[in-house]
């Protein structure tokens, strides 16, 4: 049984510093490690100064993204609660809000230096899942990101006031954030071991199956969730979005075989 623990890892002064963002933290600096690595082994022809400093713009578009579609999502709640737009280390971040400001903000400095984005997506795409699957357990330390309720062994203890409403009288819910982070790892297994050698000479495959794999996992794990941001119709925005990329995807990885 998971039980997350006290939110807040100590005190600066009277400042808290929530465990959620040194996770988030620990993620990001996990995935610069491994794109480091990656571009010494297998990509050599990208400059390490560059790869430096297109991450650190990509680092801040991620995050930038991540909490402007959260919020937008949380828009009515926001909207009464400006003070609390920027609080991003107290969780409300999305990821697919992480990828797109990524994507966006990658896409114009390559463009910018006249770099070939495609190789360079394929590079990220060997190190994002791994950077997700450690961050995702910022939504343990929350309690958040959990699933309908569950009594396997693997059950998540909720506390009452982060319950849903209408789930008040139950206390074990399905650790949804823990079946991402074990899917992540999966898909960065599937990325690296099998088509990484595959793809090796079609820049492009390899980032767009990512966002294939992960947006079919994504919708799966949505309608176990109970907690997501925003329906449409009983639809998880997230579901909406994740079908919408899988189809985006594979038309443009139609064009890039042809």
């Amino acid at each position: 049984m998971l039980v997350p623990p006290d939110r807040i890892a100590f005190y600066i002064g009277n400042y808290p510093v929530m465990k959620y963002g040194i996770t988030m933290g620990i993620a990001i600096f996990t995935a610069l490690y491994f794109i480091l690595l990656f571009r010494k082994k297998y990509f050599e022809d990208i400059s390490e100064d560059t790869l430096l400093d297109l991450s650190f713009y990509v680092i801040i578009g991620g995050i930038a993204g991540a909490r402007l579609w959260y919020v937008l999502l949380n828009f009515g709640y926001y909207f009464s609660h400006l003070n609390e737009i920027l609080l991003v280390n107290h969780g409300g971040i999305s990821i697919q809000g992480a990828i797109t400001g990524g994507i966006i903000t990658g896409f114009i400095y390559v463009k910018l230096n006249k770099l070939n984005f495609l190789k360079l997506a394929d590079l990220y795409a060997l190190v994002i899942p791994i950077g997700q699957a450690i961050g995702r357990w910022g939504n343990f330390f929350n309690s958040e990101a959990f699933g309908k309720p569950c009594e396997f062994f693997w059950k998540m203890y909720i506390l009452p006031q982060y319950r849903p409403s209408e789930y008040k009288n139950y206390e074990y819910f399905h650790p949804t954030f823990l079946y991402e982070s074990i899917a992540d790892l999966l898909i960065f297994f599937v990325l690296f071991f099998f088509l990484r050698k595959k793809f090796q000479n079609k820049d492009g495959l390899l980032f767009f199956s990512y966002l294939i794999i992960y947006s079919s996992i994504r919708i799966l794990i949505e309608f176990i969730r109970i907690d997501s941001v925003l329906n449409i119709c009983s639809v998880p925005v997230a579901a909406v979005v994740s079908f919408l990329t899988i189809i985006i995807s594979l038309l443009i990885l139609y064009k890039i075989k042809r």
